[in-house]
């Protein structure tokens, strides 16, 4: 069954925002931390962001730093990526991922995974 569904992306032009949402399975994913990964056609899969279950840490991937914000809802069942200044670059299939242990950024220590969700930025 679906744990984790991302919902949010679309075509935006270079410089336009997107904010991402990820849902979770009511309280599935109690004490985890949340991640989003991107893949664009042709590469591997690359970290995005991620965030603790408190909310309280946060780590981001050079390339996005100072553009996208993860964050996630009191409730901890929605984790969110808010995308600012869109480059061309920044095309792929973004996915979000849970993991139960500490904040982390390698893919294979995240345990479920949603379907995924295309961004598509033009110039």
């Amino acid at each position: 069954q679906v744990q984790l569904v991302e919902s949010g992306g679309g075509l935006v032009q270079a410089g336009g925002s997107l904010r991402l949402s990820c849902a979770a399975s009511a309280r599935t994913f109690v004490g985890y931390a949340m991640g989003w990964f991107r893949q664009a056609p042709g590469k591997e899969r690359e970290f995005v962001a991620v965030i603790n279950w408190s909310g309280a840490t946060t780590v981001y991937a050079d390339s996005v730093k100072g553009r996208f914000t993860i964050s996630r809802d009191s409730a901890k069942i929605t984790v969110y990526l808010q995308m600012t200044n869109l480059k061309p670059e920044d095309t792929a299939v973004y996915s979000c991922a849970a993991t139960p242990r500490s904040i982390q950024t390698v893919a294979s220590n995240f345990v479920a995974w949603g379907q995924g969700t295309q961004v598509t930025v033009s110039s």
